[in-house]
């Protein structure tokens, strides 16, 4: 069984939530687990237990977003399930987060970059996750970002703590990246007050972390196990 778990994101300058993500988790042996990829999650298990999860938070929210890989992202019927979940659910916004899995190499940035206009021009606002490792190099990224709103830095990715000022120059040239580009810059994994008062220096609006509230599991079922 899948669900999904989710994870307030704030504008720490107002203390207002902005949005949630979503985040899918299946349950084996009663635990609550991160699938190994996404890819593995049956399409129609997955579109089902979005549409169902969209629902519910339709009129407590202005976004949610959730993680595809690019995989998933050119299968047919997530691409259909997408256009209607955005359709019913308007004026709450779908935000996609591309992620990137092993064997999503064999799909072309171009090959993506089609896709990914379609589902900007039917509303939906394009998120880039894990910027600056990985993959997510500036130069593989940099077709994406006529369309793209919002870039994500994870500092879970990074062995440095946000402390280091090594880290905080990468961190600082992707927010000038965001800025050049109008869109918004959100840091994830902020788990403590020293990484928030950092991450105040640093002058970052939007933000995500276990320091403004852990993932918690949204039920759609009233046998939904906790």
């Amino acid at each position: 069984m899948y669900r999904y778990f989710i994870q307030p994101q704030l504008n720490k300058f107002n203390n207002s939530i902005i949005g949630y993500e979503l985040l899918i988790r299946e349950l084996i042996d009663d635990r609550w687990k991160l699938p190994q990829y996404f890819s593995d999650i049956p399409t129609d298990i997955m579109v089902d237990t979005l549409l169902k999860t969209t629902a519910s938070l339709a009129l407590k929210v202005g976004a949610v977003s959730f993680n595809l890989n690019r995989t998933q992202i050119m299968n047919e019927a997530v691409d259909d399930a997408l256009m209607r979940c955005q359709d019913r659910l308007r004026p709450l916004k779908l935000i996609i987060e591309v992620t990137e899995e092993p064997g999503d190499e064999k799909i072309s940035n171009q090959e993506l970059l089609g896709m990914l206009s379609r589902f900007w021009e039917h509303g939906m606002d394009i998120s880039l996750d894990d910027v600056g490792t990985g993959e997510n190099s500036y130069e593989h990224i940099k077709d994406f970002l006529p369309i793209t709103a919002e870039l994500k830095f994870a500092l879970q990715n990074f062995d440095e703590h946000i402390q280091d000022r090594s880290l905080q120059r990468r961190i600082r040239r992707w927010q000038k990246i965001a800025h050049d580009n109008r869109q918004r810059f959100i840091i994830e994994g902020i788990e403590d007050r020293t990484d928030d008062q950092v991450a105040d220096e640093l002058e970052i609006k939007y933000r995500q972390g276990y320091y403004y509230g852990k993932p918690h599991l949204l039920k759609i079922e009233k046998t939904d196990h906790e």
